[in-house]
């Protein structure tokens, strides 16, 4: 599986697409900038809907479904949300086709002009709050909790896979609430939601804090953001959670009644994440060797691959290997027989190391000799004999070893790519030799911000939350600053 394949060291771009490819996740389709998530990549993806959408519902939050289609004119009602999104709007203009009257084909029939264009949807803040202006009346409405599971579009010009495409996946709360302090405190659940599922699920530890103005989601008084570190030590937003404060209530006319009987505007959130989580974990784990998957998120936890030379000798390992099959499952660990008899052992056991199945499983004659079975681990490469006695309750020990190791792996790789430094040249000589996250002090501004980016392309990815308070000077201007910031090239 692994022939040919790239390796991270010489080129770290080439190796990722070449290992979402090859492993069966995604593929590049007929529409420019647009993916194909294959079902091995799908089910991982599934795996990971399941656990953010009940980790909402914990929180009180209820499913919806809003339009694909936005009218122009709603966009245009927020002035700072249409001019961070203009640039990446697809327009409907035209609603029917028809022959070409020369017979070459179809065309867009220009009788059938929209009387208002529509915008595919890039984010839905604009028709949910259209549509909340009906839902809310009174304090009695609030809080309103609602999450959706869609599709977005923004046209992106330089795609790749899950990581920047124009069309992607994802999930996008919308909350009201009747006071600011209210609003606020559900920003920053939602924001620790994502980091416990990045961090327990993905095995991916990450800085939670929040955006500058420059970095701050289009329409927001402040986005807070979780930040991963890839192998490569390029940064990843990995999830953010907005207040919004009033400015679309006021938007869309969104009001209610208080207790005291007055008419007041309604306090806004929005928070989100997309399968561009999908890429930062085929980034933050895998090897030259393919794909690592944390067993909390892995389709498949364990595979068994039988060892035989005869139809009598696959028949006897499938009587031994079906009462372990059937305990693992009562562990609710997802496990896979393959007894194809169309490839050989050695094929499948690269298949599922590429895959990054956490455990693989080899049982032969030999092994039924000595009621035992031999199990690969693909984190660690190590390969041991077990003793079938109680061995659903050793692999669900493994397992939770290998996601503990997984998340060691990646934490350790952070801490060695965490840098602090006090100059311009340190500050340069790191971002290109020993690229990672930089602590450095920034005076404040936005035109230094801008500066640093246009001169390095790095950009500060947050202001840690509960950050240590620090007199210093900017790197850039030598300005005063009170607190170092976190910059890095990202994805």
């Amino acid at each position: 599986m692994a022939k040919d394949f790239p390796k991270r060291s010489e080129n770290y771009s080439e190796w990722y697409n070449e290992l979402v490819y090859r492993a069966d996740l995604a593929e590049s389709s007929a529409v420019r900038g647009c993916m194909v998530i294959k079902p091995y990549g799908y089910a991982i993806w599934e795996k990971m809907q399941q656990v953010l959408d009940k980790m909402f519902k914990d929180t009180g939050h209820s499913n919806a479904y809003f339009p694909l289609f936005i009218p122009k004119s709603f966009l245009s009602k927020e002035a700072a949300h249409i001019e961070g999104f203009a640039k990446e709007c697809a327009v409907v203009t035209h609603y029917r086709l028809k022959n070409a009257p020369d017979g070459s084909g179809i065309i867009v029939d220009p009788e059938a002009k929209l009387e208002e264009e529509l915008i595919v949807r890039p984010t839905s803040e604009t028709i949910i709050w259209n549509t909340y202006r009906n839902w809310i009346m009174s304090y009695r409405d609030l809080p309103l909790l609602i999450n959706q599971w869609a599709n977005v579009v923004r046209w992106e010009m330089r795609t790749r896979l899950f990581l920047r495409t124009t069309e992607f996946l994802w999930q996008e709360g919308h909350t009201a609430h009747a006071t600011v302090d209210e609003a606020i405190a559900e920003t920053k659940l939602m924001l620790d939601v994502y980091a416990n599922f990045v961090e327990t699920y993905m095995a991916v530890p990450v800085i939670k804090g929040v955006k500058t103005a420059n970095e701050r989601f289009a329409g927001a008084l402040d986005t807070y953001c979780i930040e991963a570190l890839m192998q490569d030590g390029k940064a990843l937003q990995a999830g953010t959670s907005h207040f919004l404060g009033q400015n679309f209530a006021k938007a869309f006319d969104v009001k209610f009644t208080s207790k005291e009987g007055k008419q007041e505007f309604v306090w806004a959130t929005s928070w989100g994440v997309s399968t561009r989580l999908m890429g930062a974990l085929v980034m933050a784990h895998s090897d030259d060797d393919g794909l690592i998957l944390p067993p909390m998120l892995a389709p498949i936890q364990v595979v068994i691959v039988p060892i035989y030379k005869s139809e009598e000798q696959l028949q006897q390992v499938d009587a031994f290997v079906d009462p372990i099959i059937k305990s693992l499952k009562q562990k609710n660990i997802s496990v896979k027989y393959d007894n194809r008899d169309t490839y050989k052992p050695g094929w499948k056991f690269s298949e599922y190391e590429f895959k990054g199945v956490p455990i693989r499983i080899a049982v032969g004659p030999r092994d039924m000799d000595n009621n035992q079975v031999e199990i690969a681990r693909r984190d660690t490469k190590e390969k041991a004999t077990y003793s079938i006695v109680d061995l659903d309750v050793k692999v669900e020990n493994l397992l939770i070893q290998i996601q503990d190791n997984i998340y060691k792996k990646a934490s350790d790789h952070r801490e060695s790519a965490t840098h602090y430094v006090d100059t311009w040249d340190d500050f340069v000589a790191v971002l290109d030799n020993s690229p990672g996250f930089v602590y450095a002090h920034w005076d404040g501004t936005s035109e230094t911000e801008d500066a640093i980016k246009e001169k390095t392309k790095a950009t500060i990815r947050c202001i840690p939350l509960n950050n240590k308070m620090e007199e210093g000077k900017c790197i850039l201007t030598g300005k005063p600053s009170s607190q170092r910031v976190i910059f890095a090239r990202a994805y």
